[in-house]
């Protein structure tokens, strides 16, 4: 049908296993935390040297914390679909936010138009057709539960088995409808669910992705506050109240887990779907954060903690949100599809031995459902400490290539390019075997 759709024969679900877990032994409990719209450094464990966030603190320091993670698109819709599926977006097909026409995104008239709803359904029926983690995880009886920001219709479509989200257009159903109550007016769902849980004694995989700090940002007066002095304007403190608004909730989150199921039976993993610069002079989104292929968009920390199997520590090696399926595959003993490329969070080794992260920056609204190259603004590549980035000649015509040292120059002010023409030539090689793009570019 569509050019993406050409792997869904060799990304069949699997329930085979990596060998039978003793008898003694019960499968672990799986959390998935997921910020949304979050810079990398806005954490108290991260170093900001203003924002509190003793949640996420407490949680990281029992942890195994990677700094430099990466998510492959720094636009919700596709990032979140890599998350479930462990594919990048030109593999999974999730290839904007909203498919066309090319409005604007406020535009209610043009999400009920006829065109716009086809759009959604062909962009629903991809994750419909693929391995996610909740499919994945059905054959050994999991319970899953989908709350917060969800895109692709309703939770089913997905493969949870339970969730908030039923795909309702009228009411907010590009975002996730009535799933983004959660975080932000109650955590009652989960509470309930847990319960469930405990009397059916099956395992569960939640997944709690609150549209927090997402704007708007109306954290409570006194948090807005308890920022006003620090903040160099009162949109930036609106925003860090939202943070810290976020990490209590984080902390509701895991005292709920904590009541229904033991440390060392609970795999934690956090990490934010695409990046956020607060610009200080209005309620938007500063340049280089989200939709942007710089650090400010792309970039997260991740967090792992599974006591007894992952020791807290700290890693500098490069990661990536692709790496969340295989992680909980791993964990649970199912083997993840052919098509995901990612890798165990914690075989250190395989990490070690992985030199190179890839990714790609697409349209808000897509040009085509047809060809994911169409919809593409820039590829990148992070090997080391370099980063390289490829403007697609088509939709970004006037930008130029870009070459970075990111543990220098983590703010991207530096462009080596010019520099180190030999570099740009070997990362641009191993980027175009990883995926050409557009071949024209």
């Amino acid at each position: 049908m569509v050019s993406f759709y050409g792997l869904i024969g060799v990304l069949a679900v699997s329930a085979t296993t990596k060998g039978k877990l003793r008898a003694e032994d019960r499968l672990p409990n799986v959390v998935l935390i997921i910020a949304d719209d979050h810079h990398w450094a806005d954490y108290g464990f991260m170093g900001h040297p203003h924002i509190r966030t003793p949640q996420l603190d407490r949680l990281a320091a029992e942890s195994l914390v990677y700094e430099r993670g990466y998510v492959p698109a720094s636009l919700c819709a596709p990032s979140l679909a890599s998350i479930l599926t462990g594919l990048y977006p030109h593999e999974h097909g999730i290839v904007c936010n909203d498919p066309p026409p090319g409005t604007a995104a406020a535009d209610r008239q043009r999400q009920r138009s006829a065109a716009f709803v086809r759009g959604r359904a062909v962009l629903n029926a991809a994750i419909e057709r693929l391995p996610t983690i909740p499919r994945l995880l059905a054959p050994l009886g999991y319970e899953s539960l989908q709350t917060g920001k969800w895109w692709q219709g309703g939770y089913r479509v997905g493969g949870f088995t339970q969730g908030m989200t039923h795909g309702d257009e009228a009411r907010g159903g590009r975002h996730g409808d009535a799933g983004l109550a959660i975080g932000r007016s109650t955590l009652a769902p989960i509470a309930e669910f847990l319960d469930a849980t405990d009397a059916t004694d099956k395992p569960f995989f939640l997944w709690y992705a609150p549209m927090l700090p997402h704007q708007p940002h109306d954290a409570r007066a006194e948090l807005v506050e308890s920022y006003r002095e620090a903040a160099p304007s009162e949109q930036v403190a609106r925003y860090w109240a939202n943070i810290t608004r976020f990490d209590e909730t984080c902390g509701e989150l895991l005292n709920l887990v904590a009541r229904h199921s033991e440390a060392e039976r609970t795999l934690v993993i956090y990490l934010a779907d695409n990046g956020w610069i607060q610009d200080p002079a209005a309620d938007r989104y500063a340049p280089r954060s989200k939709q942007s292929p710089y650090e400010g968009g792309l970039r997260t920390p991740i967090v792992v903690r599974f006591p007894g199997r992952a020791a807290p520590r700290r890693v500098t090696q490069p990661v990536s949100s692709l790496d969340v399926l295989p992680t909980i595959a791993a964990a649970t003993g199912v083997m993840p599809s052919a098509g995901c490329s990612g890798v165990d969070l914690l075989d250190a080794a395989a990490v070690e031995r992985r030199d190179a992260i890839f990714g790609e920056v697409l349209l808000h609204t897509a040009q085509s459902l047809d060809d994911p190259a169409e919809n593409l603004r820039f590829r990148w590549i992070v090997q080391g400490r370099r980063k390289l980035i490829v403007p697609d000649a088509v939709n970004e015509p006037a930008a130029k290539v870009e070459l970075y040292d990111v543990e220098a120059d983590p703010r991207e002010e530096t462009n080596l390019a010019e520099q180190l023409p030999r570099e740009v030539a070997e990362l641009r090689q191993r980027l175009d075997a990883w995926w050409p793009g557009r071949r024209a570019d």
